[in-house]
């Protein structure tokens, strides 16, 4: 039985506006937002207002909007049984390509007090090499001396935040969702870098009026193929074009540093602290770095579902060994989590068939995610003089992926990175291996001068070129 809404929808009011309405907002922070409504009438002014801005996100649109924005969401759990209800938080929808006056003055009205958003990792414009913000990006330039028809994200925020400085709409609170440690901070990065350059005198009047707290989130969703859709459908009596699905676990902490209000979340089950640092730290150094320990060496040995990748034995003690003996050194438990029961889940998590994420969604985009997940620890590792063996097998094995795009098996496939450069290839295709550790996504350490790291790529290179990526990691990386 699909679950029905429980509140009236017509006397919402939006509170929150999200840009970037995809799947994963869908299935957390609207998730929370739609418990919390049921819950306590007194929450129906923090209702959602989504703003979309790429091209790409029309037939998305299209499909919330022909459907009064409602859509379902089909919990996935471990154990086997499912469940599954509509979520009716996001009350109003904005493709911004159409409309951009109206996501503007929205970002503009004063029932909006938290602007939110999830833009990816790389979403951000920060530079890899130097970890500042990109003023040179072609779409930022022109976004700085063209203020009112803004392309970029960056462009947006400052149109609407001058907007709203100018009608006096008070403070507002930017609140990322995205994977990044620190999040907040990279986010007051970005964005006050941006408005500083355009529009000093709006730069003040954000410094007095805007905070960006941090933010854990946590839930893996994956993506919503047509034949997904149609089981989804199938399987709860239901007629939607825009359906999510996700795990049954769910985990949001969040920096209690809201400059105009807030949702009362924690009623929902979203935690709230003072320092989220311990908790990123967790999440993406064993369950983000775990994902993309796991996703090349299982893409190039034939997987393509993630839960049937981690019953692979070998698959499963290379991230077992992974978190137990290169990661947990580095991680300090938060508050009163049990790492071992933390570790456990995450495998657990993994091998939810009902979720069954696609390994190809954790290939995508490896040069965010490298500096965010694996590079911090690798450079603690490499300091220390740890064992490096895991890690220098996993980057030798994205060489492979993104060298020679086809499998061990001979099946070709498709790469997606979005912001690989000519210079990023060039080093990828070079001849000499070495050449491919000075990619500025491993820019935290120079990996070629770390002999003891080095040698190690070297060898899994040649080992993976010579039997293969599963081959090498039986015999030559989790020692059986």
């Amino acid at each position: 039985m699909t679950r029905q809404i429980s509140y009236d929808r017509n006397s919402l009011k939006c509170g929150i506006l999200h840009i970037g309405v995809g799947n994963f907002h869908r299935a957390h922070e609207a998730w929370f937002t739609d418990r919390l409504i049921a819950s306590d009438p007194t929450q129906c002014d923090w209702a959602i207002c989504g703003v979309m801005l790429l091209d790409s996100d029309r037939p998305l649109y299209d499909a919330l909007k022909g459907q009064d924005n409602l859509y379902t969401l089909t919990e996935c759990g471990r154990d086997g049984n499912d469940s599954a209800g509509y979520i009716g938080s996001l009350r109003e929808l904005i493709w911004a390509p159409a409309d951009k006056d109206r996501a503007l003055d929205r970002m503009a009205d004063r029932d909006i007090r938290i602007i939110s958003m999830t833009i990816t990792e790389g979403g951000y414009n920060i530079r890899k090499d130097n970890g500042e913000f990109d003023l040179d990006n072609p779409a930022v330039k022109a976004d700085l001396v063209n203020p009112g028809n803004p392309s970029t994200v960056f462009g947006y925020v400052a149109e609407g935040l001058r907007r709203r400085r100018d009608n006096g709409a008070g403070k507002v609170t930017v609140l990322t969702c995205d994977n990044l440690q620190h999040n907040g901070d990279t986010a007051r990065k970005a964005f006050t870098t941006f408005i500083k350059a355009q529009d000093p005198k709006l730069s003040e009047w954000v410094e007095e009026n805007v905070t960006f707290p941090n933010s854990m989130v946590d839930r893996i969703t994956p993506a919503t193929t047509p034949q997904i859709a149609a089981r989804l459908n199938e399987r709860n009596a239901t007629d939607d074009a825009a359906p999510v699905f996700c795990e049954d676990f769910i985990q949001w902490v969040i920096e209690d540093n809201f400059a105009a209000g807030r949702p009362q979340w924690e009623n929902a089950g979203v935690e709230f602290t003072d320092d989220v640092t311990a908790y990123e730290n967790m999440k993406l150094s064993l369950l983000n770095a775990s994902h993309t320990m796991l996703s090349y060496p299982a893409f190039l040995s034939g997987y393509r579902k993630v839960d049937e990748a981690i019953h692979d034995p070998c698959v499963r003690r290379l991230v077992e060994q992974y978190m137990d003996i290169d990661t947990t050194p580095y991680v300090p438990a938060p508050g009163s989590i049990d790492l071992t029961l933390y570790k456990k889940t995450l495998v657990e998590r993994f091998g939810n068939a009902s979720v069954s994420d696609q390994v190809a969604r954790l290939c995508s985009d490896g040069l965010s995610k490298f500096p965010v997940y694996v590079m911090p620890n690798l450079a603690k590792m490499i300091a220390d003089g740890k064992d490096q063996t895991r890690t220098a097998y996993l980057l030798a094995a994205y060489r492979r992926y993104l060298l020679t795009p086809v499998d061990d098996n001979g099946e070709s496939y498709d790469i997606t990175e979005p912001w690989l450069t000519e210079a990023d290839r060039r080093r990828i295709e070079s001849a000499d291996p070495l050449d491919f550790l000075d990619l500025p996504a491993f820019g935290a350490v120079r990996l070629r001068d770390a002999r003891k790291f080095a040698d190690c790529y070297l060898e899994m290179v040649d080992l993976i070129s010579e039997k293969g990526a599963m081959a090498t990691l039986r015999e030559n990386v989790i020692g059986e």
